[in-house]
């Protein structure tokens, strides 16, 4: 996840204000990680804690795009029992 962005780039992603203009929330936070080929301890905690944040808020919180790799991490520490995922960005835009 790092590897292309910034840790500040990377944390700029997590901040449900900034989604839309004038600081509304969003009804929907898609989270995309088609992009991500792998991901270590330290993006699971981001990712789980932003889905808390998105609770919190009333923000309804779709992984999407998962690698098969990033699925089986998701996978093996049971946060797939607990995170909203889809195949595909498109199959989130249709829920």
């Amino acid at each position: 996840m790092f590897a292309a962005q910034s840790p500040d780039a990377v944390n700029s992603l997590f901040d449900l204000q900034s989604m839309l203009p004038g600081g509304e929330l969003p009804a929907v936070n898609i989270f995309d990680l088609t992009s991500v080929p792998y991901m270590d301890s330290a993006g699971l905690g981001m990712v789980v804690r932003h889905y808390a944040r998105c609770q919190e808020k009333g923000v309804r919180f779709i992984a999407a795009g998962m690698s098969p790799r990033v699925l089986e991490l998701f996978k093996l520490t049971k946060v797939d029992t607990i995170l909203p995922m889809v195949a595909t960005v498109e199959e989130a835009d249709a829920d």
